[in-house]
C-alpha cells in the first residue's frame, strides 16, 4: 500500500521530478482515476509560495494544464494534476528528429492558443520549454498538447519571489531583455515560444546567443535549413531582440501562422508519420486500469486500501487537509527534465549544446516527467 494524502491521495510510482519535489503517479480514491501528484516538502519557504501561486492558477483551456486539486499531510504538501502520458516535446524530438513542417504548425498553434488564454489572465509562465509541454497519447492522429508547469509564473505586477538582480527560467530559453533585468512581460514567453518551434523544425537546441548576435549585426537572418520561408517569417516575428519589434500578443501570432500554413507545401505522400505513444510503462504490481486491485483475506494492505475507497466525510489524517479546483477548472502536470534556473541578470547565457540528438529511435523511451 503506498502513502496516503488525506485519506483521499495514494501514491503509486514515481514519475518524475523537478526543481521543486517528486511527481507521482497516484491513485485518486475519491474520484477513482489516475492523477500525476507533485510532492513538495512544506520547510522550504520559496517553494511553498511557488506552489500557492502554482495550485491557485485557475484556467480552463484545452491546452494548459492547471492544478486541480490540493492536500497537506504532516510536513508534505501536494496537488494533483491531469496525468498526461505521451511525454513532452522532448520525447517527441528523441524519438523523431526534426518534425514536418505542418505537425509543428498543429503544435505551434496549440501552443500559441492555449499562452493566450494565459496572457489573458495576466499571467508570464516564465519557463516555456520543449520538457514543459506535454503529449497527449494519440497515436497517429491529430497531436494534442498541454503548456505544464507553472511553477515560476507570475501575474504582471506581481512581487518577484527572487532578487531583483536575478533571473527565473531555463537557460537558452531566456529573452535577451529577461537577462538585462526586464519586468516579466508577455513578449518574453513569445521569444521563448520561436526558439522552442526551431527546436521541433531543426530537431536540436537552438543557439540562442547566435541568434541574437545575427539580428544584432546583421539583422533578419535567412530562413534556416528545414525551415519554410513562409513560416520563417512568422518565426523571425516572434525572435526579434527588441520586444518592441516581437509579436505584440500570441493571438497576433497565431493570425500570421494561419496565414503562413496557407502557403506551405502539401507533405510528402512517403513522409513518416508521427506517432504519440504512452511514456509512462506498466502499472506497478497491485494496481490496474481501474485502480488498486481487489483484496484478499491474506492482504491486510491491501483490505486497509479497500477502507479508502469510499471516506467518510472529515476523516482525513489528524491535520491533514486538501482542496478541490472549482468544477471546470483547468488540470495540470508537473515538469519534465531539469527545472528552472536563477541567471544572473547581464550574464551572457553560456553556449548551448543540443538538448537531443536529432535521431534517437534505438533509445529506450524516458519517463515524460523528466528522471524519476
Amino acid at each position: 500500500m503506498g502513502e496516503v494524502f488525506a485519506g483521499r491521495y495514494e501514491l503509486v510510482d514515481p514519475i518524475g521530478r523537478g526543481g521543486a519535489g517528486a511527481v507521482w503517479r497516484a491513485w485518486d480514491h475519491r474520484r477513482r482515476r489516475y492523477v500525476a501528484a507533485k510532492v513538495l516538502l512544506q520547510s522550504d519557504a520559496h517553494t511553498l509560495l511557488r506552489f500557492v501561486r502554482e495550485q491557485a492558477l485557475r484556467i480552463d483551456h484545452p491546452h494548459v494544464l492547471a492544478p486541480a486539486s490540493w492536500a497537506a499531510d504532516d510536513d508534505k504538501v501536494l496537488f494533483t494534476m491531469d496525468l498526461v502520458a505521451g511525454g513532452s516535446l522532448a520525447h517527441v524530438i528523441g524519438d523523431y528528429g526534426p518534425l514536418p513542417p505542418r505537425f509543428v504548425c498543429v503544435l505551434l498553434d496549440q501552443l500559441l492558443s492555449g499562452l493566450a488564454t494565459v496572457h489573458a489572465e495576466g499571467v508570464v509562465h516564465r519557463d516555456i520549454k520543449p520538457a514543459n509541454i506535454l503529449m497527449d497519447v494519440t497515436g497517429t492522429g491529430r497531436p494534442h498538447l498541454r503548456l505544464s508547469d507553472f511553477g515560476i509564473s507570475m501575474r504582471k505586477g506581481e512581487p518577484r519571489l527572487t532578487e531583483t538582480d536575478y533571473v527565473l527560467g531555463t537557460p537558452g530559453y531566456f529573452a535577451p531583455e529577461q537577462l538585462l533585468g526586464a519586468e516579466p512581460d508577455f513578449t518574453a514567453d513569445l521569444f521563448a515560444v520561436g526558439l522552442v518551434a526551431l527546436y521541433l523544425l531543426q530537431g536540436r537546441k537552438p543557439d540562442s546567443r547566435a541568434l541574437i548576435e545575427h539580428y544584432a549585426a546583421h539583422g533578419t537572418p535567412g530562413a534556416p535549413e528545414g525551415v519554410p520561408e513562409p513560416l520563417w517569417q512568422v518565426l523571425a516575428g516572434l525572435l526579434q531582440p527588441d520586444p518592441q519589434a516581437r509579436f505584440r500578443t500570441a493571438t497576433g501570432a497565431r493570425k500570421a501562422l494561419a496565414a503562413a500554413v496557407e502557403m506551405l507545401p502539401e507533405p510528402h505522400p512517403d513522409e513518416e508519420r508521427v506517432e504519440i505513444f504512452d511514456q509512462l510503462g506498466p502499472l506497478p504490481p497491485g494496481f490496474g486500469p481501474q485502480g488498486p486491485t481487489g483484496p484478499t483475506d491474506g492482504d491486510p494492505a491491501a483490505n486497509a486500501r479497500a477502507a479508502l475507497t469510499t471516506p467518510r466525510p472529515g476523516t482525513g489524517p489528524a491535520g491533514a487537509g486538501s482542496g478541490t479546483a472549482p468544477a471546470g477548472a483547468g488540470s495540470g502536470t508537473a515538469p519534465a527534465g531539469p527545472g528552472p534556473v536563477a541567471a544572473p541578470v547581464g550574464v551572457p547565457t553560456p553556449p548551448t549544446t543540443p538538448a537531443v540528438p536529432p535521431q534517437q529511435p534505438q533509445q529506450p523511451p524516458q519517463h515524460p516527467y523528466g528522471p524519476p
